[in-house]
């Protein structure tokens, strides 16, 4: 069966990979060069379903808690299992409560055990949540090496039309798919790199505002987002955003107040109205849309949904 895949992000790789392993022809089209201009290149990367329960439904933790393996066994060596720790500054200390009253799957830690986890942190919180079964990657890693295994195993990567006629068409070009149930929702990010600062895990700190997350990547490099705002708008990085992440950075640890700031970037994420992603058919053209804040996290699940569609497709056909 020959397939043609839209877009080259995370549900578009995904998709290629799952389908591939079913015996596919596949061809995936994306009019970029590369993955850098996706949403995915700006994502945090973290396989947190838990976390992620506390303002998602349910249906995020129990398809979520797949992720971490799906990728492992894609890219073996890409997953790092540390864990997710949560910490709120004292005067917002009520909220970790409530945070942890959303979710589940974590143990209360206290100042000493927040040490152990993280020394670097050492006498800053004095208590914390810590999600043991959470996982995190580094997502332009994970899309370059999900590329390059797929190029080798010999999908063809397209930046016109393709060529030929396919018999099943996977859309997974995100906000740019023409559905008007689908809004933007902006996320802001920076990444930092300083040598004074080490952590272990992605580190959660709870924010009146939105919820913050600093996700540490290899050579002393630290991503921090990310703002929720609702706007389809692809422009650069607030000031007020960037006040706001640097000064969150800064209150887990002064040393990221001395900290370069490598890049600022901006991604639209496309929702439903529901923030849960769907994978829906419409004669040959199957696609995979709104996956919101969970790309990696539920980029894998959907996948597998929707190659199961088109080989019933095939059947049916």
């Amino acid at each position: 069966m020959r397939i043609l895949i839209k877009g080259a992000g995370v549900a578009g790789l995904t998709a290629a990979h799952e389908l591939l392993a079913r015996g596919g022809d596949i061809t995936v089209l994306d009019p970029r060069s590369d993955t850098s201009a996706t949403a995915s290149w700006y994502a945090g990367g973290m396989l947190a379903p838990y976390c992620e329960r506390e303002s998602a439904d349910e249906q995020v933790l129990e398809l979520g808690l797949k992720a971490a393996c799906w990728w492992e066994a894609a890219l073996p060596g890409s997953v790092v299992r540390n864990g997710t720790l949560v910490l709120a500054p004292a005067r917002d200390i009520r909220e970790l409560d409530r945070f942890g009253s959303r979710t589940s799957g974590f143990s209360h830690v206290d100042a000493q055990e927040l040490a152990n986890l993280e020394p670097d942190l050492e006498g800053r919180f004095r208590r914390g949540l810590f999600f043991k079964e959470e996982a995190h990657l580094d997502p332009r890693r994970a899309l370059t090496m999900l590329a390059e295994k797929l190029a080798a195993s010999g999908v063809r990567f397209v930046s016109g039309e393709g060529d030929g006629t396919f018999d099943v068409i996977v859309d997974c070009t995100g906000y740019g798919a023409a559905n008007p149930d689908l809004r933007g929702v902006r996320g802001e990010m920076l990444v930092l790199q300083t040598r004074d600062v080490s952590l272990a895990r992605p580190v959660r700190l709870i924010h009146p505002r939105f919820p913050v997350y600093i996700v540490p990547r290899a050579h002393h490099i630290f991503m921090v987002g990310a703002t929720m705002i609702e706007s389809d708008a692809t422009g650069p990085i607030t000031a007020r955003s960037m006040m706001e992440l640097l000064n969150a950075a800064y209150s887990l640890h002064p040393a990221f107040g001395e900290a370069a700031i490598l890049e600022t970037g901006v991604g639209v994420r496309p929702a439903y109205a529901d923030n849960f992603p769907r994978v829906q058919r419409e004669g040959k053209v199957i696609s995979i849309n709104g996956l919101y804040r969970h790309g990696f996290l539920l980029a894998p699940t959907m996948a597998i949904q929707a190659a199961a569609m088109v080989f019933k497709y095939e059947k049916a056909a």
